[in-house]
């Protein structure tokens, strides 16, 4: 996550389609207290069965960059609590789930400014990572101990998938000796080293597997590469499309000669403008989806070894205002259909933006906020992500935060402030607190599961509903399991008849799990499948059985 330097985006041209063809709406740009429409008869809600779209991954979030110390140092029962909140897929007496159940957990495979202490130029020590080798021929699987404590604790719980990524290459092998860049537009890393990067990846990757037994699904080498990392943030790198290329086909025939099965993943965008256009001043570092899976393309990499045919982006920067969240969408969708089995992940994403306060606490990211209006707003973009996008794996950012910031989905702190601090601060213990956004991501994770399609409401129009009510729905046809769930951003609750076709709903009936300023996950008592009723500024899950 890029914190230091706004990507600043462009619309897209008037006219393009969403596989939906979803339009944009002339009433969903700004404000959403004026633009909710007036109906407050009961509305149809028309689900087709038999209309398959995009087949869903996974829902995940990743361990940067407070996994590590608070899985090293914390106290037992509280890094279990944080590990049930995020990965849990159990139920209370109520029914009631104990946690969102995530399906993809990622893990920062890290490049060892950690040990390089302050040298590193990394300012904060909490941003700093440790590395399994400092030069490629022996390797210390003790380090990341709370990172791997999280990964064991996933699986453990259920999690279906693993991700390693990186900012950096490990600092043994960067040109500057450092695990941020000091060169622009290029990746950090010394001439001919790429092989011994790919070792590097192979290794930790199999010794993962020897050591601790944790197998590695997804690899994502690099992390928006746009950027240029060049300050004492964070680890980071840019990197050029050739050198993606490079390292991509120099990686997977190591791969497959060590017999791992780990896919690579390519993207990682730093927003989704990359992925779909040329971006002025990052030349070498856009239009990724025509580059790297284009059917004309000279740099297609479809065909190799261990790649999985997906393109990741991040959803930062065009959230807001909703005109630049439905084109933008629009755009990847558009372009991603143009190669035939391509996924889209959307990989990444916290609060950046600063859309006023009629939108945030606060106007912005800056200043934690554990309520409902936050969790609406990350709500809107993860049904805009799937139902305007197409994505197939939603990811967030920073699962445990320290920090005054919205920008985890469980947050620390010690009792006394709502985060931030020096290096000590929440090292060792502290209080654990769950946040509506958390739960309202909970009514996607913990109910859509890897494999689940998505069907078609073909009478909604999912440009204008970004500020009425957005709903999606999936199905799973082993088990004829129905999911809908429906974000209300309106201030009013809105009544639906269900129309389902290409099946029927068994007893009528639908069980509903609300997440509002109230109510966090919760577990209703049954409705009827006609007249029953969304509550206002509210997310809900809707769960049926079909025959």
């Amino acid at each position: 996550m890029n914190l230091i330097k706004k990507y600043k985006v462009s619309l897209l041209f008037a006219g393009l389609l969403s596989i939906n063809s979803a339009l944009i709406s002339c009433s969903s740009d700004n404000s959403t207290e004026n633009s909710e429409p007036v109906v407050e008869t009961t509305r149809e809600l028309k689900i087709n069965l038999d209309a398959n779209l995009q087949t869903m991954e996974s829902f995940g979030a990743s361990d940067a960059w407070q996994c590590n110390n608070i899985g090293k140092n914390w106290p037992t029962d509280k890094k279990n609590a944080i590990a049930d909140l995020l990965f849990s897929r159990e139920v209370d007496n109520e029914g009631n789930p104990k946690g969102i159940g995530l399906s993809l957990w990622r893990f920062n495979l890290g490049a060892g400014s950690t040990e390089q202490g302050d040298a590193s130029d990394i300012t904060d020590e909490w941003r700093r990572t440790e590395c399994f080798t400092t030069d490629g021929v022996s390797y210390d699987m003790s380090k990341q101990a709370g990172q791997v404590w999280f990964m064991k604790a996933a699986k453990q719980r259920g999690v279906d998938k693993l991700l390693a990524f990186t900012n950096s290459a490990p600092v043994y092998l960067t040109q500057n000796g450092k695990a941020h860049a000091s060169i622009s537009t290029f990746y950090n890393l010394k001439e001919g080293k790429m092989p011994e990067l790919a070792d590097f990846w192979v290794n930790a990757i199999d010794k993962l597997k020897s050591v601790h037994n944790l197998t590695i699904d997804y690899l994502s080498p690099f992390n928006e590469p746009q950027y240029e990392w060049d300050g004492s943030g964070q680890e980071g790198s840019p990197a050029s499309n050739a050198n993606i290329y490079s390292f991509v086909n120099t990686l997977a025939p190591k791969l497959q000669a060590k017999g791992l099965s780990s896919q690579i993943v390519v993207g990682e965008a730093g927003a989704f403008e990359p992925l779909y256009k040329t971006v002025s001043g990052k030349e070498n570092r856009s239009n990724q989806i025509d580059y790297f899976f284009g059917v004309n393309s000279t740099k297609n990499i479809a065909g190799l070894t261990n790649v999985k045919k997906t393109i990741s982006g991040h959803s930062y920067w065009q959230a807001w205002p909703i005109s630049e969240l439905i084109s933008s969408r629009q755009a990847v969708a558009a372009r991603a259909n143009t190669v035939p089995g391509l996924s889209v992940w959307a990989s990444e994403y916290s609060i950046l933006e600063s859309p006023g306060t009629a939108e945030l606490p606060g106007g912005a990211g800056p200043g934690r906020d554990l309520g409902m209006q936050t969790a609406l707003w990350v709500a809107r973009i993860i049904s805009t992500d799937i139902s305007i996008g197409g994505v197939t794996s939603w990811q967030w950012w920073t699962a445990v935060s320290r920090g005054d910031y919205k920008d985890g989905l469980v947050h620390v702190d010690n009792g006394i402030t709502k985060g931030a601090g020096d290096s000590n601060y929440c090292k060792y213990d502290g209080y654990v607190r769950d946040s509506k956004i958390l739960w309202a991501f909970g009514n996607f994770s913990f109910f859509v599961k890897p494999g689940m399609q998505r069907v078609q409401i073909p009478n909604l129009d999912n440009a204008a509903a970004t500020t009425d009510v957005m709903l999606t729905a999936y199905k799973d046809e082993v088990s004829k399991k129905l999911v809908i769930v429906a974000v209300n951003f309106s201030s009013s609750a809105r009544t639906y008849n269900l129309n389902l076709a290409g099946g029927s709903l068994v007893n009528n009936a639908l069980t509903p799990y609300v997440t509002s300023e109230t109510m966090s996950l919760k577990k209703g008592t049954n409705v009827a499948s006609t007249g029953f009723e969304i509550p206002a500024r509210a997310v809900v899950t809707y769960v049926g059985t079909y025959k």
